[in-house]
């Protein structure tokens, strides 16, 4: 074995400049080695380069590193961080947020913040969450997707999507909820102050379902931040390089892709132990038998 083998084989553990050092080689000549086409490849390599081609270069290290793990491939992120530069490949990054989807109704009666003080979920169906975000399409215009999402297993379990953002956009998001979930009584769904959550007709179906509703304080975001915290990575995954949809229907054909079949059952989170909101749901069932 090479010094210049030896140091890619413990890179997985020690960082490449300590390495290089101890076996006085240069670091650039390692890097340039490492680039060349005619070196055999490790085995996880090709597994790292299908993983991420298979992500469409959402996963970063963190994720990357637990796929790879999953495979059987024990491969830390200072190789793949290496690796990816060595390749020119990049993970997708977040951008921020514009359009204002949060406007209070000051004369709807609200409930008080029923998670302050609380304990996190430590089951499906406990918590839901729910938030507004825009989606930008082509020539300037928007549309707006209203998510409700498990607090526990962090899946999407409602969402609906609209040019508009009334009312009937969360209430067509928690029916359908509603309807695939069958949560039992005592349920929390919890939202912002938006006049779509703390409306009538909203708060009644809540009651319907004999879920309690709860609303975060005026003026704290922190409050239904993990309804939130989302956003930004559905985005940059969606749309990279900061594209827009053509139409409102390609944008629900892509957004039903991403939630219903990609965030759900496959992206891995790192709330979830890198496992995803399907997988660790299957868990949770199978401990409990």
């Amino acid at each position: 074995m090479s010094r210049y083998q030896f140091i890619e084989h413990v890179a997985t553990t020690e960082p490449v400049q300590v390495l290089c050092r101890v076996l006085h080689v240069s670091p650039a000549g390692y890097y340039q080695w490492l680039g060349r086409a005619d070196r055999p490849a490790p085995g996880w390599e090709s597994a790292a380069k299908a993983a991420f081609s298979r992500h469409a270069q959402r996963y970063g290290t963190r994720r990357l590193r637990a796929e790879l793990r999953a495979e059987g491939h024990a491969v830390g992120r200072c190789a793949l961080r290496t690796w990816l530069r060595s390749h020119g490949l990049r993970a997708l990054s977040t951008r921020p947020q514009r359009p204002r989807t949060t406007m209070a109704d000051p004369t709807a009666v609200m409930a008080e913040n029923l998670l302050l003080g609380q304990p996190a979920s430590t089951a499906p169906n406990q918590v839901w969450v729910g938030d507004i975000t825009y989606l930008p399409l082509v020539g300037g215009r928007w549309c707006y997707l209203a998510t409700w999402r498990d607090t526990c297993s962090r899946r999407v379990v409602g969402w609906q999507l609209d040019k508009q953002m009334p009312t009937e956009l969360v209430l067509t998001a928690l029916e359908q909820a509603l309807t695939l979930r069958q949560p039992a009584p005592g349920l929390i769904i919890h939202a912002d102050r938006g006049s779509q959550y703390t409306s009538a007709s909203c708060r009644a179906r809540i009651a319907q379902a004999q879920a309690l509703a709860s609303f975060s304080r005026p003026g704290n975001p922190y409050d239904n931040a993990q309804a939130e915290a989302g956003w930004s990575t559905l985005k940059a995954e969606l749309l990279p390089h900061g594209g827009a949809f053509a139409t409102l229907e390609e944008a629900r054909l892509e957004v039903a892709h991403y939630l219903d079949t990609y965030f759900n059952l496959d992206r891995r989170h790192s709330a979830l132990g890198y496992r995803s909101p399907h997988q660790f749901e299957q868990d949770f069932e199978t401990n409990l038998s």
